[in-house]
């Protein structure tokens, strides 16, 4: 090996032409940007949703409706994912963090625990909000319904 057989490794460097690299370069000169405008000027940044001064569509499509900033999301979980979650896994209680374990819901949801399906086996429950028939369905069976 000498310095006269030496190459880069393969597909270390770009075969491109650099730009405003002088007028030898083919692309010097305006440097690819035109002539005058704001897109030639260095410092230009366009705005997002920008389209050439035409009404951007964000503001051409009607709006209706009303979106609530307070509203609070859950993670539904029915009685039939807890009944088969106890036979699966034999577990004695249900938190957010059993859930969370077995991706059931994920770290920052909160759980609100529904009444579909039956529960055969007595189980304490912690859970952010209960629905009424989930409620009495765990307690009907000897569980206990904690509110975090």
């Amino acid at each position: 090996m000498n310095l006269h057989n030496l190459t880069p490794a393969k597909d270390s460097t770009k075969n491109r032409k650099r730009i405003a690299r002088g007028q030898g370069s083919g692309r010097g000169g305006t440097s690819t940007r035109g002539h005058k405008g704001a897109k030639s000027r260095s410092g230009y940044s366009r705005k997002i949703g920008f389209e050439g001064g035409q009404m951007p569509l964000q503001r051409r499509v009607p709006k209706f409706g009303f979106k609530n900033i307070n509203r609070v999301e859950y993670k539904a979980i029915n009685l039939d994912i807890i009944q088969s979650l106890i036979e699966r896994k034999k577990v004695k209680e249900i938190t957010p963090a059993i859930l969370q374990e077995n991706g059931l819901c994920s770290k920052n949801e909160r759980v609100k625990i529904l009444g579909r399906g039956e529960l055969k086996s007595k189980i304490d429950v912690t859970a952010h909000k209960f629905s009424s028939t989930a409620k009495t369905a765990i307690e009907g069976q000897g569980g206990n319904c904690s509110e975090i």
